[in-house]
């Protein structure tokens, strides 16, 4: 396994509470997957489980070689890098450069490389206007591409995007369009979680849905948003575009403007 795997995962906090139950996941290298549900279908432990920052009750998780119960999460965060929902709950240095220089060098990569990852990261993110700012003198959409900026210099295999859409205008979401696939053409893996519906549609083919502490559907976006009884059990609402095709009678999986352009057109 070259990727994350993810074989009879069950997770139960100190408490009592179980969030998640027999999950069997996969990803490979160059594969990048969005995983979708409402808040408390156990997404978010899902994805802290896969860094480390979780530890399973019961089953196992294997980066490439390692099995994640045997690595430390400072360990796995070099293989598997983790964008927090709450970029707050991530910045702590005075400058955005600093901010962005601090994993490599935490790591101890050589002078050079510290410095060509910090540059990549901050040009894949936008930042090369703000890199002597503040970061808390920038606004809120600004210090998650600093957070994601500080995760990509570190250089991971496996970069995990938790609700990166949030407070973001248009020209932000093409920004994170760009750095997803950016990402994927240099074969790292990317798992994205969001509400954001749209965004999915736009930038994953692989949609995994999650429901009641389980996953229930794994597949394309296509089947995802076109299985009525998956959305219904997962409590999601079919992007706009579908729901208008559905109105409208068309019979194809159309999940966005241009594909309802051409069912139109196969009316005719």
């Amino acid at each position: 396994m070259n990727g994350l795997e993810l074989k009879n995962v069950t997770y139960t906090y100190p408490n009592g509470f179980t969030a998640l139950e027999n999950i069997n996941m996969s990803f490979e290298k160059g594969e990048s997957a969005a995983i979708i549900g409402q808040n408390g279908a156990g997404k978010t432990t899902a994805v802290k489980l896969m860094n480390g920052l979780l530890r399973p009750t019961d089953g196992e998780i294997h980066v490439a070689d390692w099995n994640t119960k045997n690595y430390t999460t400072a360990q796995l965060s070099k293989r598997v890098g983790y964008v927090f929902q709450n970029p707050d709950d991530q910045i702590y240095h005075s400058t955005v450069y600093d901010e962005i220089e601090f994993g490599p060098k935490n790591l101890k990569l050589p002078k050079q490389k510290v410095k060509e990852n910090t540059v990549k990261a901050i040009e894949i993110t936008g930042l090369q206007s703000y890199v002597d700012e503040h970061p808390y003198n920038l606004p809120y959409s600004m210090r998650k591409f600093i957070t994601i900026a500080s995760i990509l210099s570190m250089d991971p295999d496996i970069i995990i995007l938790d609700e990166p859409t949030a407070g973001q205008d248009l020209p932000s979401l093409d920004r994170l369009s760009l750095i997803i696939s950016t990402l994927q053409k240099e074969n790292k893996i990317i798992i994205t979680i969001t509400h954001d519906m749209e965004f999915v549609v736009n930038n994953f083919k692989r949609v995994i849905v999650m429901a009641n502490k389980k996953k229930i559907a794994d597949s394309t976006k296509w089947d995802v948003f076109w299985d009525l009884d998956i959305l219904q059990k997962s409590n999601l609402k079919q992007p706009s575009i579908s729901s208008l095709s559905r109105s409208l009678g068309i019979k194809g999986k159309v999940l966005n403007i241009n594909e309802l352009i051409q069912e139109l057109q196969n009316m005719e």
